[in-house]
This record gives structure tokens, C-alpha cells and sequence, in this order.
């Protein structure tokens, strides 16, 4: 799959689209084990937050769940041909009613295992002509393509935070 042009995104994603490096549905494929594999190691500092009023390690990762979900369902709707402008997501709101705090870290290990590798049917599946179909979410329009690697991107970005700054 090629990289998405900068015309089939809004600049926010240029963020995540560059971390990636090669064939976009590999990586996915590989963050469907190895994140998992990552989170498992984080349980002795599953609560911590590296700084007051910054979100704990079990936050962090449920906000990426939350934004697996979320970005999969723009995914589904875009390539389908939705042409309804989606809503944006306010990620602190997310996280502040999640209640992430009561769960143990293994079950979110768990849960974004089988929630990406369940998502790798609809992203193996998309066809070219369904790549380039463009909608719209939070007053932005982006391709379907570019959503698949700025899910990947926002693995790389957070796993990275999570090193340079909960790990240091």
C-alpha cells in the first residue's frame, strides 16, 4: 500500500503517518503482538503517571483502545462510502468516564490483541478504490488510507511516550 500524500490528510496526522516505516498492514499486524507484549511488561507501573494531572500507564493504554475503536469505525464508515461528517472525540473526557483505573492491565493486553486482530479482516480486506475514499471526522477530511497509518503511528508515538517518559 502506498504512503498517503499530504492532500489525503489534515496536518494532526502527519504526527503519526511518519513514524511509519514500511508496509502499513505489517506493521499492524506485528503491533497486534508486540504491543501486547509491550504492556505485559509495564504491570508493576500499570498506575503510575509520570507527572501530576497526566494520565496513569492503564489510561494511556485505554485511550488507545478507545482510539482503535473509534478510528477503525471512521475507517469502516469512509470506505463504505459514508458521506455524514463524523464527530470528533474530546480523548481527556474519554478517559475521565472510562473508569480504567478498575481494570488490571493484563485485560487490556488482552483486549487490544483481539480488537486489532479482529480489525486486520476490514484493513486486509479494503480494496484500492476504497483506500482513497475520503471522509470527514472532526471537521477534517482524511482517507481511508491515511487513517490505517495513523493507527499504526499512534501505537509507535504512545509505546514511544510510554519509554521516554513513565519508563525513564
Amino acid at each position: 500500500m502506498n504512503r498517503p500524500q499530504p492532500n489525503e490528510y489534515p496536518a494532526w496526522a502527519e504526527t503519526y503517518i511518519k513514524l511509519v516505516d514500511g508496509d502499513v498492514l505489517q506493521v499492524l499486524e506485528s503491533q497486534a503482538t508486540e504491543f501486547p507484549d509491550f504492556i505485559n511488561s509495564l504491570v508493576e507501573k500499570a498506575d503510575y503517571a509520570y507527572a501530576p494531572e497526566k494520565w496513569t500507564i492503564k489510561q494511556l493504554i485505554g485511550h488507545m483502545i478507545d482510539t482503535e475503536r473509534i478510528l477503525t469505525y471512521r475507517v469502516t464508515c469512509f470506505a463504505r462510502g459514508e458521506q455524514t461528517a463524523l464527530p470528533g472525540f474530546e480523548e481527556d473526557e474519554y478517559v475521565k468516564n472510562a473508569h480504567f483505573g478498575d481494570r488490571s492491565l493484563l485485560s487490556f493486553s488482552e483486549e487490544f490483541s483481539l480488537l486489532r486482530r479482529s480489525n486486520m479482516f476490514l484493513y486486509k480486506s479494503l480494496q484500492e478504490h476504497e483506500l482513497n475514499h475520503i471522509g470527514n471526522a472532526s471537521n477534517r477530511d482524511i482517507s481511508v488510507r491515511a487513517m490505517l497509518f495513523v493507527l499504526a503511528g499512534h501505537v509507535i508515538h504512545h509505546t514511544r511516550i510510554i519509554k521516554e517518559r513513565y519508563l525513564a
